[in-house]
């Protein structure tokens, strides 16, 4: 059984990853609105991504004899200025999940629960690879700028991304 603030904060954590496959349905729906399809099927694998790792925590949970205790998602910027203003929302929440995730790693390490802490490093790794890839798509775009050409481009490379497959491939 997990301490009792820890499965608060898994708790937590199992939320905000639900929040964020709804931040990038928002972000899908807004491309799919600029007919920008690849960059659309690029937000909706991220999406369902993020309901994968959810469910990790939900199962993990489960496993430790704890209750999974589901909260009401608040609702998700869905206006965006341009793809760039898209992604940097993206990157900006993955930041803040990568923050999330070191202080839930932290209060498993301070309440000594190895197994706990071992289950997160799994999720430390993963966010390396989130933040890094949205930044280099953000990256990507501000070379781009405005060009409509570089955008359908780099939306039809994006695109081609597949579920299971990480988002830097």
């Amino acid at each position: 059984m997990l301490q009792k603030d820890l499965e608060q904060k898994l708790n937590e954590q199992l939320n905000f990853e639900l929040e964020s496959a709804y931040v990038y349905f928002a972000l899908a729906a807004y491309m799919d609105g600029e007919s920008l399809d690849g960059f659309a099927s690029w937000m909706k694998v991220q999406a369902q991504e993020e309901i994968e790792h959810a469910m990790r925590i939900y199962n993990y949970l489960n496993d430790r004899g704890s209750k999974v205790v589901l909260a009401a998602l608040p609702q998700p910027k869905g206006d965006c200025e341009s793809v760039l203003d898209a992604f940097e929302i993206a990157l900006a929440h993955e930041i803040k999940l990568s923050e999330r995730l070191n202080d839930l790693a932290e209060v498993a390490r301070s309440a000594k629960d190895n197994t706990t802490y071992t289950f997160l490093e799994w999720f430390l790794t993963e966010q390396v690879e989130e933040v890094s890839s949205v930044q280099t798509v953000c990256d990507k775009l501000k070379l781009i700028g405005d060009n409509g050409y570089g955008l359908l481009m780099m939306s039809n490379e994006l695109g081609e991304r597949k579920p299971g497959e990480e988002a830097g491939e």
